[in-house]
């Protein structure tokens, strides 16, 4: 079985939680759909795509380069 992880954001204070949820149940379909393990999920809220310094980003980064 293959293994992955999930990550998943809304950029804004104007978008919801909810966002997050379906993005994650969306993921989580997929990874059901074709034997995929999710080992972790990551999820940052309100956080942009224009900076990579976002905290979950940066964990899960950190730990795909160990």
């Amino acid at each position: 079985m293959k293994t992955a992880y999930a990550y998943a954001r809304f950029s804004s204070d104007n978008q919801r939680e909810e966002s997050i949820d379906a993005q994650l149940r969306a993921i989580r379909e997929y990874c059901d759909r074709e034997d995929i393990h999710v080992l972790r999920v990551f999820k940052d809220e309100a956080q942009s795509a224009r900076t990579a310094k976002r905290p979950a980003f940066q964990e899960l980064f950190g730990l795909i380069k160990e």
